[in-house]
C-alpha cells in the first residue's frame, strides 16, 4: 500500500456514500478502472500454463503473463491513486470559488485560481482515461490466451475498463467549457475525443460488449 492508501480508500468510500454530493463520476470511473486493472492482473497470473489457445509458435511463455500481470498491477495502483486525485481536483475547484473577491486584486487572484483548478479538474480524468485505455489494451492481449476458467473475470475487466474510460472522458468534457485558455481547451478536447473514438471501435471488447 502506498502513502496515500488511506486517502484513496476515503475517496472510494465517498463514492459509496449516498449522502455525499462532492465525489462523483470521475472518482467512480477511476475506481472502475482500478478494479479492471486488478482483474487483468489476476487473469494473467491464473493463465500461466493454463491458457486455452496456442499460437503458431506454441503456448505463450510464463514471462508473457508475468509482464502483463506487472503492468496491470501498476495501472490498478495508479488508477486507485487517480480516484483520490479526482476527488481532490473537484475540491480544488470548490475551494477556488470560495476565495475572497472583495478587492480587484482578490478578484483577479480568484479568477486565476478558478481557471487553474478547472484545468486541473479536466487533466486528472484525462490521465485516468488514458490509464483505462492501457488496461483495455492489456486485457485485449489476454483474449484467446487466458485460462478458460477466468473468462468471466476477463470479460468483467474489459467491461469495467471501458466504463471507466468513457466515464473519465465524460468528466473531461464537462469541465472543458469552463476553461478560457482556448488552446488548452482544444488540446484536452482532442485527446478526449481520440480516447472516446478508440474505445468505441470495439476492437478490444468485441466479444464482451
Amino acid at each position: 500500500m502506498n502513502e496515500h492508501a488511506n486517502e484513496n480508500v476515503a475517496a472510494f468510500l465517498k463514492v459509496l456514500d449516498p449522502q455525499d454530493n462532492a465525489t462523483g463520476g470521475g472518482t467512480a470511473s477511476a475506481v472502475a478502472g482500478a478494479m479492471a486493472g486488478a482483474l487483468v492482473a489476476m487473469v494473467a497470473r491464473l493463465s500461466i500454463g493454463k491458457a486455452s489457445a496456442e499460437s503458431e509458435s506454441g503456448r505463450e511463455p510464463a514471462s508473457f503473463y508475468e509482464a502483463l500481470d506487472a503492468k496491470a498491477q501498476a495501472l490498478a495502483s495508479e488508477l486507485f491513486d487517480g480516484c483520490r486525485q479526482d476527488s481532490q481536483a473537484f475540491e480544488g475547484v470548490r475551494s477556488a470559488f470560495r476565495l475572497p473577491n472583495r478587492t480587484e486584486e482578490e478578484k483577479a487572484a480568484r479568477r486565476e485560481a478558478i481557471q487553474t483548478a478547472w484545468a486541473h479538474a479536466a487533466r486528472v480524468p484525462l490521465v485516468n482515461a488514458e490509464r483505462c485505455a492501457r488496461v483495455l489494451e492489456l486485457g485485449a492481449q489476454l483474449q484467446g490466451r487466458s485460462n478458460p476458467s477466468a473468462d468471466s473475470d476477463l470479460k468483467c475487466a474489459l467491461l469495467l475498463a471501458r466504463a471507466g474510460l468513457l466515464g473519465c472522458v465524460e468528466n473531461v468534457e464537462i469541465n472543458i467549457p469552463a476553461i478560457r485558455d482556448e488552446q488548452l481547451a482544444a488540446e484536452l478536447a482532442e485527446r478526449a475525443r481520440a480516447l472516446r473514438e478508440g474505445c468505441g471501435s470495439g476492437n478490444e471488447t468485441s466479444s464482451t460488449v
